[in-house]
């Protein structure tokens, strides 16, 4: 991902009001997250306890939408849809996305389920287990990096509709 500022990143938002879109906090540590070892940008909001915020770009274009995370945690051990990790090092939250556009206005939503601190980046990252004899763990890391880029833009794109 390349690096971006705040101005961007409240400008990239398709499902957001500007008033939401200017009340977000940004992430902590903002000015020393290292863009280069992430595919998105993924964060809860420290004022709003369900309210949660991605961006990525998507075709060319810087493209943010806002999360509202469900009230309970899921039960049972599920797997998070973008970085489709079965070790399951990290606890899976529901995520709801209001619809961009006319869509979101009438109130239809989309939903996922995600990394519940969004750490999916560093989780594709880690070298997979040797799986048998002459198993490409670099090359397995590298689809897994692929797929979750895929997988978030196509999220992204369900909700501009």
């Amino acid at each position: 991902m390349r690096p971006i500022d705040e101005r961007e990143i409240r400008a990239s938002f398709i499902n957001a009001s500007r008033k939401e879109a200017s009340s977000l906090s940004l992430p902590t540590g903002f000015a020393e997250i290292d863009f280069f070892t992430r595919d998105f940008l993924g964060w809860s909001d420290q004022k709003f306890a369900r309210r949660a915020y991605v961006v990525t770009e998507v075709d060319g274009a810087l493209t943010g939408v806002l999360l509202q995370r469900a009230e309970q945690r899921v039960q049972a051990r599920a797997q998070c849809s973008w970085c489709e990790d079965v070790t399951l090092c990290n606890d899976v939250q529901f995520f709801s996305a209001r619809k961009a556009g006319a869509a979101g206005r009438n109130g239809d939503t989309i939903g996922t389920l995600v990394c519940a601190e969004f750490g999916c980046s560093q989780t594709v990252r880690r070298l997979p287990p040797l799986a048998y004899e002459g198993f490409d763990r670099e090359a397995a890391r590298d689809q897994r990096i692929e797929r979750l880029g895929e997988n978030v833009r196509a999220f992204l794109r369900a909700v501009s509709g």
